[in-house]
C-alpha cells in the first residue's frame, strides 16, 4: 500500500475511534462513571488531535485526507458498532481497537521508511508508544 493510502486508512481509524470514544464518554455505566466519564474525553480529544496531525502530515506530502463520514467508514478497519456500557466491555474494545492501531501502525514504519520519509515513520514511532501506554492501562483495569 503506498504511504498516501496507509495514511488515509489510519486517518479514517482515528476518526471513527474519536466517534467511539465519544459514545463511551457518553454512555459507560456503573460505579466507575465520573473517571471514566473524564478518562474518555480525555482519550478522545488525544484522538482529535492525532487525527489532525496524520491528516495534515499527508496534506504536507501532497495527499489528499478523507474528510467525509462515508469516506471514513469505507477506509476503516475499526467497527464502528457495538453497545458496550460496561467498563470491562469498553475496556476489551478499547484493547481490541488500540491494538488493531498499533500493528497497523508498525506494519506503516516499514511504508515511510520504504518511501524515504523518516518524518511520518517518527510520528508513527511516536504514535505506537503513545497507544501501547494506553493498551497497558486498559488491560490494568480489566484485571
Amino acid at each position: 500500500m503506498a504511504l498516501k493510502d496507509f495514511l488515509n486508512v489510519r486517518i479514517a481509524d482515528l476518526a471513527v475511534l474519536y466517534i467511539k470514544l465519544h459514545r463511551f464518554h457518553w454512555f459507560v455505566e456503573g460505579k466507575l462513571f465520573y473517571p471514566l466519564h473524564a478518562k474518555f474525553e480525555e482519550l478522545y480529544d488525544e484522538a482529535t488531535e492525532l487525527y489532525d496531525e496524520f491528516a495534515e502530515r499527508l496534506l504536507a506530502i501532497g495527499g489528499a485526507p478523507a474528510a467525509t463520514m462515508k469516506e471514513y467508514l469505507a477506509l476503516t478497519m475499526i467497527s464502528e458498532e457495538g453497545n458496550e456500557v460496561a467498563p470491562k466491555d469498553i475496556f476489551n474494545t478499547l484493547i481490541k481497537d488500540y491494538s488493531l492501531l498499533v500493528d497497523e501502525l508498525k506494519k506503516g514504519i516499514a511504508i515511510a521508511q520504504d518511501a524515504d520519509d523518516e518524518s511520518t515513520a517518527d510520528l508513527f514511532i511516536g504514535t505506537i508508544t503513545t497507544l501501547e501506554k494506553h493498551l497497558w492501562m486498559f488491560k490494568m483495569s480489566i484485571k
